[in-house]
């Protein structure tokens, strides 16, 4: 819990910016709902709220009951359905760098179904006992003892902070702190939202403790849509110690275990210049790279070298910001037709490229299409509808 509190400004920022993109694996998918009734805080600048939130004394511990709303994937499309895609209620503990989510599969709670978020450090752990796996993913290394360094380092001030929210606002509308009330207890809130090049994204909103500045609430929303497509809220929280066995479970016997961590080697040469350009990054492949000019209208913007499992790979980007598309291309492993999905999880809707076979996953959010043709496996992203996912994957 102490990175939510000691975090940069900078991160903080990005934090309201991105809210729920991180996590990659659901525990990334933390999300705001409406206000409810009760006492709220006197009305304060924004700068000076965050400021007060990052200062204020950090508690021993947090605990919460917890409602999570998922609908950005559309669940009646895919197979194996579970809490991290319908939702659910579910509790929360978290104490120093370590947190556990509990994403209840029935109202009874406690069920075969729950699924367990465990944040242990920079040691990210799902365990889905209803597909009887348990992803792990290796945060980035040093994470944690980041965190320690900036818990010792002084507040920023109100005027440096002030300062990142209009760097902020060249490139988003940020509202100010809107007093609230969440789970009971007064509160901030803050909406920010993309001015340009936002592709599907509307806004994001935070929500946080006036007393203890710990996060109470966030929402990410889809352009147009009112509604979050993702939503995580505390509907009842306390403050004070939390016994170790609340922040840890066991995994279930023979489990599958799905290890999504970035490659190690990508480390070792993080501090070497990258190898951009399409003549260099084609030196640097043992494929054709195919990269137009434009791809559905957008112009190229750049090519890039990137390790893939250790293998080298091409990363191609059309358009600007959030409205743009991403191509990532790499060799195809052997045996493999390029439509395996989630390791453990469940099975992507398949469609068709050009007579290629190929998944995509449509979200509210963006689309991931994947398919394989001529020994190379295409992976085509962005915050766009499929259409126009399938265009460009189609006109490549």
């Amino acid at each position: 819990m102490s990175y939510l509190r000691h975090i940069s400004t900078r991160r903080l920022l990005a934090l309201v910016v991105g809210c729920a993109l991180a996590v990659g694996v659901g525990a990334a998918a933390i999300a705001l709902a409406a206000g409810g009734t009760g006492t709220t805080p006197p009305p304060k600048p924004l700068a000076d709220a965050i400021h007060d939130a990052l200062a204020a004394p950090q508690p021993a511990g947090v605990t919460a009951r917890i409602d999570f709303t998922n609908h950005l994937v559309d669940a009646a499309s895919l197979q194996g359905a579970d809490p991290l895609l319908t939702g659910a209620n579910g509790r929360l503990w978290a104490s120093g760098d370590k947190l556990r989510l509990e994403l209840q599969a029935s109202d009874t709670g406690g069920g075969a179904g729950d699924v367990q978020v465990l944040l242990d450090g920079d040691r990210l752990t799902v365990i889905d006992p209803g597909a009887n796996t348990v992803y792990r993913v290796a945060l980035p290394k040093g994470a944690g003892k980041q965190s320690g360094q900036q818990a010792n380092e002084p507040v920023p001030s109100v005027a440096r902070i002030q300062q990142a929210l209009r760097t902020l606002a060249q490139d988003a509308t940020v509202s100010g702190a809107v007093p609230d009330n969440v789970a009971g207890r007064p509160a901030y809130s803050v909406r920010v939202s993309p001015r340009h090049d936002g592709g599907l994204l509307g806004g994001a909103e935070l929500a946080w403790d006036a007393e203890h500045g710990v996060p109470l609430r966030a929402a990410v929303f889809a352009s147009g849509n009112g509604s979050p497509v993702l939503e995580l809220r505390a509907t009842d929280i306390s403050f004070g110690p939390v016994a170790a066995g609340d922040l840890t479970v066991p995994e279930p016997a023979g489990a599958k275990i799905v290890d999504l961590s970035p490659p190690a080697g990508g480390t070792a040469q993080k501090d070497q210049q990258p190898v951009t350009g399409l003549d260099a990054v084609q030196a640097k492949v043992p494929f054709k790279v195919v990269a137009p000019d434009q791809l559905v209208g957008l112009k190229r913007q750049g090519v890039r070298l990137i390790d893939h499992g250790g293998t080298p790979g091409a990363l191609v980007t059309y358009g600007q910001g959030l409205g743009g598309i991403a191509v990532i291309q790499t060799a195809a492993e052997p045996g493999k037709n390029g439509t395996a999905g989630i390791p453990g999880g469940p099975s992507l809707p398949k469609i068709s490229i050009n007579g290629a076979s190929g998944e995509e996953l449509d979200t509210a959010l963006g689309t991931v299409l994947r398919f394989q043709r001529g020994g190379v496996d295409y992976t085509v992203l962005g915050s766009v509808p499929p259409t126009a996912a399938e265009a460009a994957a189609r006109a490549l």
